[in-house]
């Protein structure tokens, strides 16, 4: 079974090779559900691990209908990211009313060369997601990550069992949701080839107690000193688990 890990920081991306993963989702502020990592944050990734880096390229949090200028911004970077390395790109880019913007994603497509394009989580919003899956295998996509359109891979099983069945091999599908509770049940029930796991816990930064009342963003006071790093324990757990 291939286990790709989602990393949020060049020290995620070290430990994760370091405890046997296979793969990398690269990324940033995961509070906002993973935004581009930086040019230096992959530039020093690329230097330091060996496996496949699979990069991140969402230009804001809150959902995935982006301006004109937000999709440029994303060419540039996808193509940055592809031309310096990246094994793979991972974005997603719906119309308005949810459908999959095919003509933007083609445009991100055609220009990360043999690097693979990734559709992430967006899909879990999409209307109709087996009109969306064949969308994505016209353009070329070469996996797709998600939930089966919840929150839970129990809740969402039945609908990724019926995408798996219609896409007849056509697309990979990878399966986020992985917890130490679900473990068993997806070795036995769902016997995946490939798993997406985030393994977070929270750390504090201390230089926010200094001046506790001051607020730098919208939380204010509250979970301003926290940031979310690979918890190494529970990855470890999930990894040695999954190889038995």
């Amino acid at each position: 079974m291939l286990i790709e890990v989602c990393c949020g920081s060049v020290d995620d991306t070290i430990l994760a090779e370091k405890l046997g993963a296979d793969r990398v989702e690269f990324t940033t502020s995961m509070c906002l559900g993973g935004l581009t990592p930086s040019y230096g944050m992959f530039k020093r990734a690329k230097e330091l691990i060996n496996i496949p880096l699979m990069v991140m390229v969402r230009p804001r949090e809150s959902g995935y209908y982006y301006s004109d200028e937000d999709i440029e911004v994303m060419i540039t970077d996808a193509k940055f990211f592809a031309d310096n390395g990246a094994e793979g790109i991972v974005f997603g880019i719906l119309n308005e009313d949810g459908t999959v913007n095919k003509s933007a994603c083609k445009r991100i497509i055609d220009v990360i060369g043999e690097a693979e394009a990734v559709f992430h989580r967006a899909f879990d919003v999409v209307p109709d997601p087996f009109k969306a899956m064949e969308d994505l295998i016209e353009l070329g996509f070469k996996r797709i990550l998600t939930k089966g359109q919840a929150n839970t891979l129990e809740e969402g099983r039945e609908l990724l069992d019926k995408l798996i069945e219609a896409s007849n091999g056509r697309i990979e599908f990878i399966s986020g949701g992985v917890r130490t509770h679900n473990l068993e049940w997806i070795k036995s029930e769902l016997k995946p080839s490939q798993v997406h796991v985030g393994a977070f816990t929270n750390k504090e930064d201390p230089t926010i107690a200094n001046n506790p009342k001051i607020a730098f963003g919208s939380k204010g006071k509250s979970g301003e000193e926290l940031y979310q790093i690979v918890d190494p324990e529970l990855l470890k757990d999930i990894i040695l688990e999954l190889r038995k």
